[in-house]
Parts: structure tokens; sequence; C-alpha cells
């Protein structure tokens, strides 16, 4: 019996343990995020929009590639950029801002483990880099693996930037490199308005992403889709926000 007694009181100072440091350190959840504006995943509407999202580059090969056939099915992305990359291939840079496409912001050095004010350096770093290639300073920025908490989103959104990560069905999972049709039957099978797509154009071989981009893109647009940056599906966001917020006051009235 003491045993047995001991063991609950061992599970309850587990439980108690393991509540503090979730409590103190977990995030507050994607909901209160949400409703916070802090945080994007994706968004609910009707319209058949959906947003390419590129994670870790520039890369002078897979980078201008994957420019060329959204360049070639008129669609528009946004580019989550490492700094040190963007220093190394400017002109890639200079394109995809000249395209259309939208700069956001992915650190300096992609650092897997770091604190806020080393973070928020990188991401000033990257703000400067960027800026000095193509004139405009990014708002949108993407943690590093989609790895953050209360801290940091508080420290980065107190900074004036809105956090993006994806939708939760859409992460390709390209950079594993599962094979071209595995990237394809993700997107193909997953699309729905208003959702968020991740994929990589840097930090290791991209062929298969290309191969999947080149087969994703005619198909999503004989499907009625439009590609539209993080900002432009943001203003739908906002807009949509707008007529419900009318309405109401308009039934209200009523």
């Amino acid at each position: 019996m003491k045993k047995f007694y001991h063991f609950i009181t061992l599970c309850t100072l587990i439980f108690l343990v393991f509540f503090v440091y979730e409590s103190t350190f977990a995030d507050k959840g994607r909901k209160y995020y949400e409703e916070k504006g802090q945080i994007l995943w994706e968004i609910n509407t009707d319209e058949k929009i959906i947003a390419l999202t590129f994670d870790d580059g520039p890369h002078r090969k897979y980078t201008t590639e994957i420019l060329d056939l959204l360049a070639e099915y008129d669609a528009r992305a946004t580019f989550f950029i490492v700094g040190e990359y963007a220093e190394k291939n400017p002109n890639v840079v200079s394109r995809m801002f000249e395209e259309g496409h939208e700069l956001a912001n992915h650190t300096y050095t992609h650092p897997l483990r770091s604190n806020v004010p080393n973070l928020l350096e990188e991401i000033r770093q990257t703000n400067e880099t960027i800026y000095s290639i193509s004139g405009f300073s990014p708002t949108l920025f993407r943690p590093v693996e989609g790895r953050y908490d209360d801290d940091l989103i508080d420290a980065v959104v107190k900074e004036g930037y809105k956090v993006v990560m994806w939708s939760w069905h859409m992460d390709t999972l390209d950079w594993k490199n599962p094979g071209v049709n595995k990237i394809v039957d993700i997107v193909l099978k997953g699309t729905k308005p208003g959702n968020v797509v991740l994929f990589h154009d840097g930090g290791g071989n991209r062929e298969q992403t290309v191969k999947a981009i080149k087969k994703i893109l005619p198909e999503l647009k004989k499907q009625g889709y439009t590609f539209v940056t993080i900002s432009e599906l943001l203003e739908i966001q906002k807009a949509s926000n707008n007529d419900k917020d009318n309405r109401k006051k308009i039934e209200g009235k009523e």
C-alpha cells in the first residue's frame, strides 16, 4: 500500500512539474494567436485562392528555376529569405521582387537553437540585407522550423512583424526528398481555398521540389485557383472580416 501511495505522489509531482512547465514555456495555442491576429496559418474563404510559400533560400539554381515556373503560370508566391543567402544571391532577390513576389524574413543564419535577443538581431540583419537589395522592408516572419514560444511571438509582434506558419496539412516535407509524386499528392489532394503551402527553395537539393511545382501549378490553375502572396491573403481575410462586421451591425439595427 505504501508503494502505491508513493507512486501516486510521484505521478502528482510529475503532473505539477509538467503543468507549470507548459504554462510557463508553451505557446498559448493557435486559437489565441489567430484571434489576436499575431500568427497566420490559413484563412477561411470560399474564394479559390492559395498562397505558395518557400523557405530557406534564395538558391542560385533552384530558386531561379522556381521563379521561371511561377512566371510561366502567372503565379505569385512568398519567399521566406535567409539573410546570408540573400547576400550571396542578390540578383535572385531582386528578380523575386521585380516579378511581384513577396519577400519575407526567415532569420539570417537559420539557427536551429537560439534565444529571443539573438533571433531579433538575426531578423534585423536579414531585413537590412533585403532592404539594401530591393528597397523593401519585410513585415512577415517565419520562425525556423516553425518553432516558437510566447516570448518570441511577443517580441516579434512588438517589433511590428506578423508571424506566418502554414496550413498543417500542407507541409510538403519536400526537404526530406520524399519523391516528386509524394510532394504533388500532398498538395493536390489537400488543397482548399485559403490554404498556405510550405515548400523549400534552399537548404539542400531541391530538384524534387522544382519538378513537383512543374506538375502542381498547371493542375491547380486548371482547377480555377489563383496564386496569391501572404499579404494578399491577409487583405482578403481583412475584407471578409469587415463584411461580417458590417452585416452584424445591419442585423443589429434591424
